[in-house]
C-alpha cells in the first residue's frame, strides 16, 4: 500500500514531500501507478539510492516510486549484462567479477541504481579509448510510458532515440530494465603525482599524451593538484594488491569528510579551522602519492558502497565541465577566484575540489562532453554555512566561462545557464519528451524549468 512521507536525497539537503510513496515490485505495479492519476497524483518520479545533488527525484504533492525491490540481475552474456532498474552498480559489479567481467565505467558511487545509470549523467576519468559516462554503454532499455504502455528501445532498433533516452532522467518513461556492455576484467595500474596549479596547467598536453585516465584532487588554497593516473596493465602478474582502493576509498568517503565536518563543528576560529584542514590536505596528498599506487589493481574496487543513511562522514558536491583546450586558463583563474572569494566574502569550501578528464562522447544528446574532451571543476563540502550561496556564484562564474552543468550533479544552475551550455540539443530533447509525455505526468518543477515547459 502507498504511504505518505518525506523523502530526502542521500546527503539530506534536498527534501521532497510527495503525497504518495509507492513501492514498485514489478512492471505491472508501475503501470498501475502511471494509469491512475487520482490515486497516484502527478508529478510521478522514480528513485533509487537518491544520491543526486539536484532535485531530480522530487515530487512535492505527487508520487515517488521506490525502485529498490526491482533489483534482479536478469542475464549475463559474454559482453552484456541485463538488470532491473533498482539493482545497484556495486552489487552487479560483484556478480560480474565472479565471471571475470567488469563494467567499462566503474564510477565511485557504487550505490548508483542501474535505472539511473541508464538514463542519467555520471562522471569518471575516461580510460584510454573509452567513455567516462556509464550510460554511454547502455545498449537497450525497457520503460513504462506515462500511458502505461511498454517501450523497448535499443541501439539496433533506434540509435537516435537511445541517445535521448540515455539523458532523459526518467522524463520519457520509468526505466524498468536496462542492458549494458561489459568487458573482461583486466589488471589496472594506478599512481598519483602532485603538481602546483601552475605547473599542472602548463604540463597538461604532456600529461594527456601519457595515455592514462586522469582524475585529480585539487587543494586550491595551497595551489596544489594531485593527479590520479590509471591505465589497464595486462602484463601484471600475481595477486592483485587489495589494500590500494580500500585505503583510497576510506580517505575519500570516511576520514576526509568526517575530519572536515568535525573541524567545522568544533573549531570556532576560522583561521585555525582551515589551517587544520589544509594540514590534513597535505597528509591526504602524502597518502595518495606514497600508498595509493600499484601496477595491479581491479577497476571495480574503485566503487564505494555508501551507507543507506548518511552520517558525520557525508559530503556533497557540484560540478561544471570545461573544454580541455581552455582548462589551462580556467583552473588558475578559478583558483584565484576562490581565494579572493574567501578573503572578500568569508566563505571557502571545507573540503577539497576534485576533477575528471572525460572523453568526447556523443552517445547521449545532452552529453556534457558532446563537442570534445572536457575537464571538470567539482567543489566538495560537508555543506558548511555559505555553501549554497557559494554555489550560486560558482554557477555564474562557470557559465560565463563556457562551462556545462550536469543536470543531476550541478546544484542550482538556471534554465538560462543550461540553454547557454546545451543550445539546440536541449530544445530537441524537450520536443521529443513531449511526444512521450504530452500531459507532463513525469515532470516535476525541476524538469519543467530545465525543459522550458
Amino acid at each position: 500500500m502507498p504511504t505518505t512521507t518525506e523523502v530526502s536525497n542521500w546527503f539530506g539537503d534536498l527534501v521532497s514531500k510527495p503525497k504518495v510513496v509507492a513501492e514498485a515490485k514489478s512492471v505491472k505495479d508501475i503501470q498501475k501507478i502511471l494509469k491512475d492519476p487520482e490515486k497516484f497524483p502527478s508529478p510521478v518520479r522514480a528513485f533509487g539510492s537518491n544520491h543526486s545533488t539536484a532535485a531530480c527525484a522530487a515530487a512535492d504533492g505527487g508520487t515517488m516510486i521506490r525502485m529498490k525491490a526491482m533489483n534482479r540481475i536478469l542475464e549475463i552474456t559474454e559482453d552484456t549484462v541485463t538488470v532491473e532498474a533498482g539493482a545497484i552498480l556495486i552489487d552487479v559489479a560483484q556478480e560480474l567479477r565472479k565471471q571475470g567481467k567488469q563494467f567499462f565505467v566503474n564510477t565511485e558511487i557504487g550505490n548508483l541504481s542501474m535505472g539511473s545509470a541508464a538514463c542519467a549523467g555520471t562522471k569518471d576519468g575516461s580510460m584510454p579509448g573509452e567513455f567516462g559516462q556509464v550510460s554511454s554503454y547502455c545498449t537497450r532499455m525497457k520503460l513504462v510510458l506515462p500511458s502505461g504502455k511498454i517501450l523497448e528501445a535499443s541501439e539496433e532498433s533506434d540509435p537516435e532515440l537511445m541517445k535521448m533516452l540515455r539523458c532523459s532522467y526518467g522524463t520519457f518513461g520509468v526505466v524498468t530494465e536496462a542492458t549494458f556492455r561489459i568487458r573482461a576484467m583486466e589488471p589496472m595500474e594506478v599512481f598519483h603525482e602532485t603538481f602546483s596549479v601552475k605547473d599542472y596547467c602548463a604540463r597538461l598536453p604532456e600529461l594527456w599524451a601519457r595515455g592514462y585516465s586522469m582524475m585529480y584532487y585539487m587543494f586550491l588554497y595551497d595551489e596544489k593538484v594531485t593527479c590520479e593516473f590509471r591505465k589497464y596493465n595486462p602484463k601484471a602478474k600475481g595477486l592483485r594488491e587489495l589494500h590500494v582502493w580500500p585505503l583510497r576509498n576510506y580517505l575519500w568517503s570516511d576520514l576526509g569528510p568526517r575530519t572536515c565536518f568535525q573541524a567545522e563543528r568544533d573549531i570556532a576560529d576560522k583561521k585555525a579551522r582551515y589551517k587544520l584542514i589544509d594540514v590534513f590536505g597535505g597528509t591526504w596528498r602524502w597518502n595518495l602519492e606514497n600508498l595509493i599506487k600499484s601496477k595491479n589493481t581491479a577497476a571495480p574496487d574503485q566503487m564505494i558502497r555508501y551507507p543507506e543513511v548518511s552520517g558525520d562522514n557525508r559530503y556533497t558536491f557540484s560540478l561544471w565541465a570545461f573544454p580541455e583546450s581552455e582548462y589551462a586558463k580556467i583552473l588558475p583563474a578559478y583558483t584565484k577566484w576562490v581565494k579572493s572569494y574567501y578573503k572578500t566574502k568569508g566563505y571557502r569550501t571545507n573540503m577539497l575540489h576534485v576533477g575528471y578528464r572525460i572523453a568526447k562522447d556523443q552517445m547521449s544528446t545532452l552529453s556534457y562532453s558532446f563537442d570534445g574532451n572536457v575537464m571538470t571543476i567539482d567543489p566538495v563540502s560537508t555543506a558548511n554555512p555559505g555553501w549554497t550561496k557559494f554555489l550560486d556564484d560558482f554557477n555564474v562564474w562557470c557559465s560565463e566561462r563556457g562551462g556545462a552543468p550536469l543536470p543531476n550533479q550541478t546544484f542550482g544552475f538556471t534554465r538560462a545557464q543550461a540553454v547557454k551550455a546545451l543550445g539546440a540539443r536541449l530544445d530537441t530533447m524537450a520536443a521529443k519528451r513531449a511526444e512521450f509525455d504530452p500531459g507532463n505526468r513525469l515532470l516535476n518543477p525541476f524538469f519543467k524549468t530545465f525543459f522550458g515547459v
